[in-house]
């Protein structure tokens, strides 16, 4: 694999080009399909991040790990989202995000969908917790929710 560098431009592109993906994916491959597909992208992405931070099975120190996680999805990362909280308990991981990339742009018409991001965590907690999880996003901001709310049960 060729590692191309963006001397001029960078790593990152804006929010308007993500969205354009998304809707050209979804007017070519349907929705349900899209949103397989981003989710299964962003589950691998996911996964490989957590490699890369050494957070496989780091439950031990729930505190670092979320630290970690937000620094690299957040402000000093990729942007892609803030990782305001995760609270785990036996049976129930939730994770509180803002500011999803998926979510911008927007409005409470449509049920919340974002994919992506919800495949990243997903990806990320099946690697901190050791588990497979099915994964659901269960409050939007788009819909009055403080926060987009991802819950994952262990399968």
């Amino acid at each position: 694999m060729v590692d191309i560098k963006r001397d001029k431009l960078g790593q990152f592109s804006s929010v308007d080009a993500f969205r354009s993906v998304v809707e050209g994916m979804s007017e070519a491959l349907g929705e349900k399909a899209t949103g397989v597909a981003l989710v299964a992208a962003g589950r691998l992405r996911g996964k490989k991040l957590a490699d890369e931070l050494g957070l496989k099975g780091a439950t031990q120190n729930l505190e670092d790990a979320t630290q970690q996680i937000t620094k690299v999805l957040g402000a000093e990362g990729s942007r892609l989202c803030i990782i305001d909280k995760i609270e785990i308990t036996d049976d129930l991981v939730k994770v509180y995000t803002s500011e999803t990339l998926c979510a911008v742009g927007g409005n409470g018409n449509t049920p919340p969908r974002c994919t992506f991001t919800l495949g990243i965590v997903w990806g990320i907690m099946t690697e901190l917790l050791q588990k497979k999880l099915k994964g659901s996003h269960t409050e939007s901001i788009l819909h009055g929710g403080a926060y987009d709310v991802f819950e994952f049960v262990p399968l």
